[in-house]
């Protein structure tokens, strides 16, 4: 069992919707505001962890993904490791591995969640969604939703997310751009599926888990008040994005970045032009969306009405996943991923309340 502190950090580490990030801006980032320091406090849930990757919330037991392969979960000051009972064994590559977690809208009840992994097959990498149920500290394996997803050491996207009793997963490339734009291959993909797997009803392409396609590596999913669907996603050099998703579009990978577009391609609804964030996972709280940034160290807050984006939390690093609970935002941060700059307490997971 690993033990952790909890302790609040001063006013500084917060930047209320407005700290530089330390990076030059170079004008060509979209509606991005670097204003003044605001107050707050961060207090910190967790720490030690390694390479984490996605989050869940359980009552006050937290539920982590640890990129290598482990399951852990924090509750009353203690990190316990987890069993993952599973068929297929975790591969971490770089980038790959034990990557996307979510809960079941009834796990109080039937205690199961979903993952997504990194596995090994004759022909290299691949990944795939499964359904676990959990028994004590063991979590066990008890359906392969989709399995054969392409994979490779970089760009396996990852993010599982479940709106309306529906699933949602993001795939990356696989490192083979074209791939991106073939209707009939899952990389380069958000894709959908009832939660025991099969097909949703209202699939813009029958017979398909495609819900978007033309992407290159997204990482982060979620929906405001008014259903609205985003995502974050990596650019090749700069131009990351975030996007408006709507079921069938074409988000234009690797034919299209930044602004270009063409009358069968969406444009982002923001990106940030020369700049890096490398974003990660995305979550909303109302109208507003906040996004992990790991090349940017920061939370970045945006405005769904006026489409602005804004520094909100730095000084931590690298930023993996965030997550909102009432009017707290939670962070976790990816210092220990190998290409961050980790402290003797790293990774940790943070809480800051939301004004």
């Amino acid at each position: 069992m690993r033990k952790i502190m909890i302790f609040g950090l001063s006013a500084g580490m917060l930047s209320a919707c407005g700290m530089e990030t330390g990076e030059e801006n170079n004008g060509t980032v979209n509606n991005v505001d670097n204003g003044a320091e605001g107050d707050g406090e961060i207090n910190i849930i967790a720490d030690s962890l390694q390479s984490p990757w996605s989050m869940q919330r359980n009552n006050n037991e937290w539920l982590l993904t640890e990129r290598d392969g482990s399951l852990v979960a924090i509750e009353d000051g203690d990190v316990t490791d987890q069993s993952l009972q599973i068929n297929e064994e975790v591969v971490q590559q770089a980038e790959s591995g034990l990557l996307g977690f979510v809960l079941h809208p009834d796990f109080e009840s039937n205690q199961q969640a979903y993952i997504y992994h990194t596995y090994e097959t004759s022909e290299g990498l691949s990944n795939r969604v499964i359904q676990v149920v959990r028994d004590g500290n063991e979590w066990i394996e008890e359906e392969e939703l989709l399995s054969g997803i392409p994979g490779a050491p970089t760009h396996n996207g990852g993010r599982l997310a479940i709106f309306e009793d529906e699933l949602y997963v993001t795939t990356g490339d696989a490192e083979e751009p074209e791939w991106s734009q073939d209707v009939d291959n899952l990389a380069g993909k958000i894709l959908k599926m009832n939660l025991d797997g099969t097909y949703a009803d209202d699939m813009p392409m029958e017979d398909s888990y495609v819900w978007s396609y033309g992407h290159r590596n997204p990482q982060g999913l979620a929906w405001i008040e008014d259903g609205t669907m985003y995502s974050s996603e990596h650019g090749q050099t700069a131009l990351d994005e975030i996007n408006l998703i709507e079921p069938g579009e074409n988000y234009g990978w690797p034919n299209y970045e930044g602004d270009e577009t063409s009358e069968d391609t969406v444009a982002p609804v923001i990106h940030s032009g020369d700049d890096t964030w490398a974003p990660s996972g995305l979550t909303a709280h109302e109208n507003d969306l906040y996004m992990a940034g790991l090349r940017g160290e920061a939370v970045y807050h945006f405005d769904s009405d006026i489409e602005e984006l804004e520094t909100f939390v730095e000084d931590f690093g690298r930023i993996r996943d965030v997550y909102v609970d009432d009017d707290k935002l939670y962070i976790l941060t990816n210092n220990t991923d190998g290409r961050g700059n980790p402290d003797d307490t790293d990774d940790k997971l943070l809480e800051v309340e939301l004004e």
